[in-house]
């Protein structure tokens, strides 16, 4: 398929998507979710592929560079012309199905924000495993001053990584964040600067795909929904799962790769 939204590339094991409508700041349109998921899910199940990277672009204007993650959902688009109410609706599951799908990607997926991150951009980077900003990046939501709400699952995730309160003052204000203010807040994992910014992310992302994808997988699964489960019944899967890993040929791997004073080779099986 041909994407006129978004790129990607690979790089050992590495899908890297970009967000692709930089003359908008790469603002989201109902073309872009649709893009994003088609993208995620023709690379789902193949193994070779170990971490998805979710990254923007960069927008030249009169010669000068500016960084843009997304701006958020693209309002010169809303504003022309009248929507239906169930084309309303359709748009905001659109959205929320591409959230769904970046929090449930079986896996890793680490957002690269590299500039400005607003509304439903700062929403997939949420939805995300990981969050690395550049230095100059920044993260908002700025909704309920544009006289609209927070979607693609904010309302439970911010509470659960700065607390309630905070999570109130940052939807309520829109403050916009910097990267070293949402590492201080526990939002970004770290922040560098634009120069380097990508050779980090990528050098994080290869130490993550360097590990065996089976318990990967696993660990992914069970920590996402670690909070809505008691400790018997996380127990008893984790049990499941350590039972499932030693079945594979990547567990015996991991064991001859320690014995053998070398660095293991996983193949997902």
């Amino acid at each position: 398929m041909d994407y006129s939204t978004i790129k990607y590339d690979i790089h050992e094991g590495i899908l890297i998507l970009r967000l692709n409508r930089p003359d908008r700041m790469n603002a989201v349109n109902e073309e872009m979710y649709f893009e994003i998921m088609h993208l995620l899910q023709e690379y789902m199940e193949n193994d070779d592929i170990r971490v998805v990277i979710l990254t923007g672009s960069v927008r030249t204007k009169n010669g000068v560079e500016k960084q843009a993650f997304c701006a958020g959902a693209d309002l010169k688009k809303h504003s022309e012309g009248e929507r239906t109410h169930a084309q309303k609706r359709h748009y905001i599951e659109q959205a929320h199905e591409a959230t769904r799908l970046i929090y449930h990607y079986p896996k890793p997926v680490i957002a690269a924000v590299n500039g400005p991150a607003r509304g439903a951009g700062a929403e997939m980077a949420f939805s995300c495993d990981f969050m690395i900003m550049a230095d100059e990046a920044s993260i908002a939501f700025p909704e309920i001053g544009l006289g609209t709400f927070v979607g693609g699952g904010v309302t439970l995730h911010l509470p659960r990584i700065v607390g309630l309160m905070k999570a109130k003052e940052l939807i309520f204000t829109g403050r916009v964040l910097n990267g070293a203010a949402a590492v201080e807040l526990g939002i970004a994992l770290n922040t560098y600067p634009i120069a380097t910014f990508m050779d980090e992310v990528l050098k994080f992302a290869a130490n993550i795909s360097s590990k065996a994808p089976i318990p990967m997988k696993m660990a992914k699964k069970h920590l996402q929904r670690s909070f809505l489960l008691d400790l018997e019944t996380v127990l008893q899967l984790e049990a499941d799962s350590i039972l499932a890993c030693m079945d594979t040929e990547d567990w015996q791997e991991g064991i001859d790769a320690f014995a053998e004073r070398r660095n293991p080779v996983y193949r997902g099986r």
